[in-house]
């Protein structure tokens, strides 16, 4: 091999890993926009269902509880199979899972159908194209700049709102949430073709960089599951997770309905809770900046500040149902949905390194699919019971007021 050959060589090889870094990065960013813009697009579905149906609040967001529940419970499944069998499997399972239960609920006449297809069908399939497998394959490529890959990624949540909330409702409003449904089902199945020729062995193999140095440290770490429920880090990724999502989602599958009640056009509260995902974007990458510039824990405590304000924000549209106090809430509450999501990831794959770090990684995950369920049932049960709102807020701030403590008593997670 001549000297021009290797110099062409030596400046195109590193080129490549990056490319292909950024294209795996592009690929679970566009799987995450279309899993959590579809399982957070119920929120629009929330009252025709509950008016075609003649169905309570509690029983209609039973469906959401469900959807978080069965994400949350097979998140460490998701990682045994994704250690095992790769990402085209999980990836593609996914897909399929979506496209069978919305075509299912099109033509659902029972509360069981609703809750099996747009609940447990969809919460799994939002699990198997979600941030568990997603963090395992970036990990696999950014390796110590994971946390800026996984903000990138927690924030296709809020594109996927920003996109998915007000298309909902204007196809709702035009062909109904059967037909809406119908659509999301044919469009989740024609996607799947494009995804199985994706270069899939390519993308399992990471960069060699980051794969060297992860041997490395795994020869070291050793780390299983059984060892690590005996961590007390364990336990504190879990309870934040778990009381932060009970906060989060004891509002969010209720926010459009909120808005609507307060006096807000439903295409405007649709389209307002919406542009949460453009702010989210802004919110996950500048916590992750900050851990970078002022550390883990400020950045962290920053962040539910600003969703504590978000909730009196909220609560202050009953009586003030303006454009500035709603951009004030979108802001503050939306921004931080998931912002605390990478640096936790990062937290649990630093912690947890080895061969079964999916398989860890997804049991920390339960915590947060436990919360979601429980906190959006009884978002729900709250509101039925009461009639009111605002026993909801307190609920909302009291969990998530919770969710803060361990950044203010474990040591492992300020670091």
């Amino acid at each position: 091999m001549d000297k021009a050959t290797q110099r062409e060589e030596a400046a195109t090889t590193p080129a490549k890993p990056v490319r292909t870094a950024l294209g795996v990065l592009a690929i679970c960013f566009a799987l995450s926009v279309l899993g959590r813009g579809l399982g957070e697009s119920f929120s629009v579905f929330l009252l025709p269902i509950s008016e075609s149906f003649g169905w309570d609040r509690a029983d209609v967001v039973s469906v959401y509880s469900l959807s978080a529940l069965a994400g949350g419970l097979a998140s460490p499944l998701i990682g045994r199979l994704f250690d095992y069998s790769g990402p085209r499997s999980v990836y593609s399972l996914g897909l399929l899972l979506f496209g069978g239960a919305f075509l299912f609920a099109a033509n659902a006449s029972h509360l069981w159908q609703i809750q099996f297809s747009v609940g447990i069908s969809v919460g799994l399939g939002i699990a198997l194209i979600g941030n568990v497998p997603n963090s395992i394959l970036l990990g696999r490529w950014f390796g110590p700049k994971l946390p800026t890959a996984m903000a990138v990624v927690y924030s296709a949540t809020g594109a996927g709102v920003l996109v998915l909330l007000p298309t909902s409702q204007v196809l709702i409003d035009h062909v109904g949430w059967r037909g809406t449904y119908q659509i999301f089902g044919t469009t989740a199945l024609l996607l799947l073709l494009p995804l199985l020729i994706l270069p899939w062995r390519l993308f399992s193999t990471g960069s060699p960089h980051v794969v060297k140095e992860a041997a490395a440290d795994m020869a070291d770490e050793g780390w299983t599951l059984s060892r690590a429920v005996r961590h007390h880090a364990f336990w504190a990724l879990f309870w934040t997770f778990f009381f932060t999502a009970i906060g989060m989602y004891a509002l969010t599958p209720q926010v459009v309905a909120y808005l609507i009640d307060a006096g807000f056009p439903p295409l405007q509260a649709a389209t307002a809770w919406g542009f949460s995902g453009v702010v989210l974007l802004f919110g996950m990458l500048g916590v992750s900046w900050l851990d970078g510039i002022i550390g883990r824990r400020p950045s962290v405590l920053l962040s539910y500040a600003m969703s504590i304000f978000g909730i009196f924000l909220l609560w202050l549209l009953q009586w003030y149902p303006n454009i500035w106090v709603l951009t004030g809430f979108v802001v503050c509450f939306g921004s931080m949905i998931g912002s605390r999501g990478p640096l936790l990831t990062a937290t649990a794959m630093k912690l947890f390194r080895g061969k079964r770090v999916g398989t860890i990684y997804g049991s920390i995950s339960i915590g947060s699919g436990l919360g979601s369920a429980f906190g959006s049932w009884s978002g729900g049960l709250i509101h039925d019971v009461t009639h009111s709102y605002n026993p909801l807020l307190l609920y909302a701030l009291i969990a998530v007021i919770l969710g803060m403590i361990p950044f203010l008593v474990v040591p492992a997670l300020r670091q």
